[in-house]
């Protein structure tokens, strides 16, 4: 499973050449569609339609995850605290992807600490 933190949905919705490559290489080695907890939407969007227009339009081919099971906030609490690292989002970001997942962001420190205390999640930087 390819979860995108806020960072990795900024990057990828601003539609430059790069981030065209990205997901031509997502979607060649089927990565895609991602995941995105809608909790990410807090970091990534501004809440004014044409400011968050290019993130809206991005979101769309994406699969978004609204619910957010008890287990898996109580894991990314979990991991925060033993990390001591990152924010409640990308705790939670980095608990969704569990087990075996990876994660797409342009802060991996923080996630890479909270990913080395999981079953084999992945932190990939871009």
């Amino acid at each position: 499973m390819l979860v995108l933190d806020s960072g990795g949905v900024s990057y990828l919705a601003r539609r430059t050449r790069d981030a065209a490559a990205l997901l031509l290489v997502l979607r060649s080695r089927g990565h895609w569609p991602p995941v995105v907890p809608t909790v990410v939407l807090v970091e990534c969007t501004q809440g004014h339609p044409g400011r968050d227009a290019h993130v809206n339009r991005f979101l769309e081919t994406c699969d978004l995850i609204e619910a957010m099971p008890e287990r898996l906030a109580r894991r990314a609490a979990r991991l925060r605290t033993q990390a001591r690292a990152g924010s409640a989002v990308d705790a939670l970001v980095v608990a969704f992807a569990e087990p075996d997942g990876a994660v797409v962001t342009s802060d991996p420190d923080d996630l890479r600490a909270l990913a080395e205390r999981t079953d084999g999640v992945v932190i990939a930087a871009i």
